[in-house]
Formats: C-alpha cells, structure tokens, sequence
C-alpha cells in the first residue's frame, strides 16, 4: 500500500511540472507574438558566410532582433538582401550604419547596427517595404574576402623563399659571408694604420678650417678697407670728374667755336719750322766761335773773317 501511494505522488509531481513548462512555452511564446516588430532589409555588396536564418541583430552589441530571409538581389546576383526584424522601440535612423559580426568561434555571423545621430530622420520599418539600409565592410569581412588573396600572395612568398634557399644561391651566400669575414679581418689588422690614417684626415679638416677662418678674416679685413680707404677715394674721384666735365665741356665749345683759328696757328707753327732750323745753326756756329775765340782769341781773329757752318 505504501509503494503505491509513492508512485501516485511521483506521477502527481511529473504531471504538475509538466503542466507548468506547457504554460511557460506557451506565455514566451504569447509575449513573443504580442512584440511589435520594425522590419528593415539591409544590402550586402559582398558575400555573407555564416549569416543564417534566425541569426541574432545586435545594436552596438545589445540582441535588438533576429534575421527573418536571405535573398539575393534581383538586379544585381552578387549583392544580398537580408530581411531582419528588429524591436519596433529601438530608433532606426537615416544615418544607421549596418555590418557583419562574429558570433561565435563556429563562424556564424550576426548583423550589427551601429551609429544613428538624434539629428538624423527616423526610419519607419514597414513589413510590405522595409527601407534599404546599404551595409558597410567589416574588418572581418574583408580578412575573409581577401582570405583568397592572402594565401595567394603566401604561396609565393614560400616559393620565392625557396628559390633563395636554393642550393647554388645558399652558397653564394657563404662566400659573401667569408669574403665579409676576410675583410672584417684586413681591416682589423691594419687598425692602427686607419686609426692613423683618420687622425691625419683630423689633422687636415683643423687646418682647413685654420684656413678657412683665416680666409674669412681677410675677407672681413678686405671688406673694411673697401669700406674705409677705397669707397671715399672713389668718392673723391667721382667728385673730381663731376667738377672737371664742366671745364671739359667748356674746353670742347672753346675749340669748335675757334676751329678756323686754330688751322691758320698751326699752318704759321709749320712755316716758322725752317726759321727756328736756320737760328739753331747760327746759334751753334755762334757757339764755336766762340770757344775758340776762349781757347785761342789771336789765333782765331788772324785766321778767319767769317764764321764757319756746321749743318746739323
């Protein structure tokens, strides 16, 4: 009697628990059917891997809705349609920006809704015409898109890597390798010859710039003599030429004014020309005479009643 109360009472407890997980299913899904919904298709201009139906819509990470269809779009295959639904209470604006998110480490993705100014217009999302919301590319969209690309571009990098591991450039390799060592130790062991070698060039850039600071003390000093001395005697010899070109100017008005006069003056200078020729003979015979007449006076008078010409 007593097991067979026990199993009544089990049964009874199953029943009620039963009962309640029923009415539980059914008020969540009551509560889920009374939410007013706001319906929004977003445009995808590249794939859409691991978006699915009943996908989660996030806004700036908070669940807001759920993904209802995936259509391609019908004037253009390689662009995707996806209809989301979203809480009807959450402000969908003109400037509302939308993209692809990882859901979880299994790939499945989630749409993102993101930005939204209160300046922006309201969007109103109607079930038989849900507004476009044109997606943008998410980071990892693009790691995905260019998956392809960047294993493409590996591949060669691993051939060209082998190429250069190759046997005969490897030993290239080598030799550069030893060639840099034997230099390495050439230059190692002429040090002291470099290290004297580069106090000689020390040694010569101090002279030079001894030279060169020499140089510019003359330049300094050229520079102040040009400035003192010769700038007032230049000043000097410009005053003197303003001072004689009125002279000179005269000068130049006197001669073509008495040009006439000057032709005749210079004619009588080249007649008087034989004139002065005959006095300096005379003059010279004058002369002898009269040494001799010092020398010799008896002499000269007894000997000769006229004078004696020397022609020159």
């Amino acid at each position: 009697m007593e097991p067979k109360a026990h199993h009544v009472i089990i049964g009874l407890f199953t029943l009620v628990a039963v009962a309640a997980a029923l009415a539980f299913a059914l008020w969540l899904g009551k509560s889920s059917t009374d939410r007013e919904w706001a319906y929004y298709q977003i445009g995808f201009d590249h794939p859409v891997g691991g978006l699915a139906r009943g996908n989660p819509v996030l806004y700036s990470g908070v669940p807001v809705g759920d993904v209802l269809d995936l259509t391609l779009a019908p004037d253009n295959p390689a662009h995707v349609r996806v209809l989301v639904r979203v809480d009807q209470d959450i402000p969908m604006r003109e400037n509302t920006r939308a993209e692809l998110v990882l859901a979880n480490i299994t790939g499945s993705m989630s749409v993102q809704f993101t930005g939204g100014t209160p300046d922006s217009p309201l969007l109103e999302g109607h079930q038989d015409d849900p507004p476009l919301i044109t997606a943008e590319p998410s980071a990892f969209s693009n790691l995905l898109n260019n998956g392809e690309a960047m294993l493409s571009s590996a591949e060669q990098l691993m051939a060209s890597m082998n190429r250069l591991l190759a046997t005969e450039n490897v030993d290239n390799v080598s030799a550069i390798l030893d060639n840099t060592r034997q230099a390495t130790e050439a230059l190692l062991a002429n040090r002291d010859e470099l290290l004297a070698l580069m106090e000689q060039f020390d040694a010569a850039a101090i002279r030079a710039e001894e030279a060169a600071i020499k140089v510019s003390a003359t330049s300094d000093r050229a520079s102040v003599v040009l400035r003192d001395e010769i700038s007032p005697v230049l000043d000097a010899m410009s005053h003197a030429l303003t001072t004689i070109q009125p002279t000179l100017s005269r000068l130049e008005r006197l001669t073509s004014n008495n040009e006439g006069a000057l032709d005749v003056g210079l004619q009588g200078l080249g007649e008087i020309t034989p004139v002065l020729r005959e006095m300096r003979s005379t003059l010279r015979s004058l002369n002898s005479f009269t040494r001799r007449l010092e020398e010799d006076p008896l002499g000269t008078l007894r000997g000769r009643a006229q004078l004696q010409e020397f022609e020159q």
